[in-house]
């Protein structure tokens, strides 16, 4: 099959979807849904939507006047300012101030919703890199996340919800990581999830860390961290989806480390991101 194979005829039937960022050289979600739209006989397509970010509000506008435009992925770097667009917020979205979905209502309503965490947490258990059983994955572990944006949120929230030890949050922006903690304590209370400033890490105290920031999109990027600070069972994650391998996913692999990739954390959640925006049928099972 070729790639031009893959892709259904596009007739003046074909509903539109769209996977919002900006720059969109990074995105995936395309290459994903239009597979499943031509496996499964879906009359849609799903294209790539670049919207710089200080033109975020007045784009929304105008997809919201396009009829055959029903929904979109929503990614870097606009998670967090498009959930503040919206009319209607599911409970992800309430939960983390940010969407990864969006779908465009009949009634012009704008309704918002985020899968994030639960698919990078399922992506973890389904794929396991480790040696240890599934259920041992998160069992009393100790997380850094380096991020405190939609993403980042999103994955210390489910993370929580998880047998961990504690996840520590940290940032650029100090303050920003801190307002990611306390909407996790105000949700569920959660002690376990705290922020940390970058010159009191402690790295070899983490059995895991995650990349939640944009660090690895371009290759000219600075690295997150240096993965020598790092113990040598430490799990390095990455939720950069395009380059599947960041330099700090092949610098964990040079050094022995095992690695979990970004992709993962959408291919997990694609079937609730696509039965959100209307793409798929609900799975009634």
């Amino acid at each position: 099959m070729t790639r031009h194979d893959s892709i259904r005829a596009i007739t003046g039937t074909t509903r539109l979807f769209g996977c919002i960022a900006s720059p969109t050289d990074h995105v995936r979600a395309p290459m994903i849904f239009n597979r499943i739209f031509a496996e499964r006989n879906i009359d849609a397509v799903m294209v790539p939507v670049d919207i710089p970010a200080e033109q975020l509000s007045e784009g929304i506008k105008g997809l919201k006047k396009l009829g055959n435009f029903k929904g979109a992925a929503v990614t870097i770097p606009h998670k967090l300012n498009l959930a503040a667009l919206c009319d209607e917020l599911g409970p992800g979205a309430r939960a983390t101030a940010a969407v990864n979905a969006v779908r465009f209502a009949d009634d012009d309503r704008l309704l918002g919703e985020n899968f994030d965490g639960h698919g990078f947490v399922a992506g973890l258990l389904g794929e396991n890199p480790t040696d240890l059983p599934p259920e041992h994955i998160l069992r009393d572990k100790s997380i850094l996340i380096f991020g405190a944006g939609g993403a980042a949120r999103a994955i210390a929230l489910s993370l929580a919800a998880q047998p961990i030890s504690r996840v520590d949050v940290t940032n650029r922006t100090h303050s920003r990581a801190e307002e990611a903690v306390q909407l996790v304590h105000r949700l569920g209370g959660n002690t376990k999830v705290l922020a940390i400033q970058s010159n009191h890490i402690d790295f070899h105290a983490y059995d895991m860390v995650i990349n939640a920031t944009p660090l690895g999109l371009h290759e000219n990027d600075e690295m997150p961290l240096d993965v020598n600070l790092l113990r040598i069972d430490c799990l390095v994650c990455d939720i950069i989806m395009i380059p599947e391998r960041t330099r700090l996913i092949t610098a964990a692999q040079r050094s022995g480390r095992p690695v979990h990739v970004g992709r993962y954390m959408l291919d997990y959640q694609v079937e609730l991101i696509g039965e959100f925006i209307g793409a798929f049928e609900k799975n009634s099972g």
